[in-house]
Parts: structure tokens; C-alpha cells; sequence
């Protein structure tokens, strides 16, 4: 395939419009739930969740702290669940709230082993926060606290999510139609 065909534009399945209406929502509901809390540790999987998580950070009124997560988990000869850690967080989450924010929830192989590293890490709570969840593909059981849009099995991109590193910037999130 061809630069340009790969640069075809992905046709739009939530707007943007939708998706600053529901982030907005998402973060009333991370203000109410954690308005009691000190300090809110606010940690990010790189690099698909860079757009969403901006948006959402700059509405919560709790205060926070912000560190990031890289992992890689696909790839030749990778099992399911295989999780290698290219950055791992510089902030301690021991005794912490932590809301752990993605940008998609597919098979849940990653976020699993993602969890339970925050949790064996003593964090006091782990909530998740994606922006899509992608249910028909799990392969295991994850709980997802707080989701943007459930979306079928289609490949998405845009607002983060990528197609070999293209398309992170479009505003909404497409599907590419090959």
C-alpha cells in the first residue's frame, strides 16, 4: 500500500462534537466520584491517549498529578498478555488514588498486567478510564470504570489512536475502510 493510499481519510464514526460532549461527562463523573480524594494520580498509556487525556485532565477540578505509562504488546513472536514496559511511570503511586486513562480497551491482555503492576505497587485505588471500549473483543475480564463509546470490532483511528503512527491528529475518531 501506497503513502497515499494509507492517507486516504478514514470516514467519521463519532464526531467531534461527540466526543467533547462525552469527555465532559466523563469528567463530571471522575469530579463527583473523587471529590473527596487529596490527590488524584492521573496516569496516561502512551501514546494513543495523549489527545483524550488532555481534554479530560483540563476539566477535573480535583487536584492531581500526571505521569505516563509506555507499553508494547504487539509485535512477531509476542503472547497474549506478554507486556513490555518501554517507560514506566517517575511518580510513586504508593498509597494513591490512581485512575489509569486509555485510549482503547480491546482484548484487555495489557491493562490486565497494567492494573495489577499499579496494585502490586500498593496504590491505595486503580479505576480505569478509556475512551473506547471495544467489548466484543475481550479476551479477559477487565472493568472498565468509567468509558467514552462502546465501538464494534472495526480498526478506529484519530484523536490518538493511529494506523502505523498516521492519523493521531484527525479531530474524531474513523474507521478505516480498506
Amino acid at each position: 500500500m501506497t503513502l497515499a493510499e494509507q492517507a486516504a481519510t478514514p470516514r467519521v464514526l463519532i464526531s467531534p462534537e461527540r466526543l467533547q460532549e462525552r469527555v465532559a461527562q466523563l469528567a463530571d463523573e471522575i469530579n463527583r466520584d473523587y471529590a473527596d480524594t487529596q490527590m488524584l494520580s492521573c496516569i496516561g498509556v502512551l501514546k494513543g491517549s495523549v489527545f483524550f487525556m488532555t481534554d479530560l485532565l483540563k476539566q477535573i477540578t480535583v487536584p492531581l498529578t500526571v505521569d505516563f505509562f509506555q507499553t508494547a504488546s504487539y509485535g512477531p513472536n509476542k503472547t497474549p498478555g506478554e507486556v513490555r514496559i518501554r517507560k514506566d511511570i517517575d511518580l510513586s503511586v504508593k498509597g494513591k488514588d490512581v485512575l489509569l486513562i486509555e485510549d482503547i480497551v480491546d482484548t484487555g491482555h495489557t491493562l490486565r498486567t497494567v492494573l495489577a503492576l499499579l496494585e502490586f505497587r500498593g496504590a491505595r485505588s486503580v479505576k480505569l478510564c478509556a475512551l473506547l471500549d471495544k467489548k466484543a473483543k475481550r479476551e479477559v475480564k477487565i472493568e472498565v470504570d468509567y468509558y467514552g463509546f462502546e465501538v464494534e470490532p472495526v480498526f478506529v483511528v484519530g484523536y490518538g489512536l493511529d494506523d502505523a503512527e498516521l492519523f493521531r491528529n484527525l479531530p474524531y475518531i474513523g474507521v478505516v475502510d480498506n
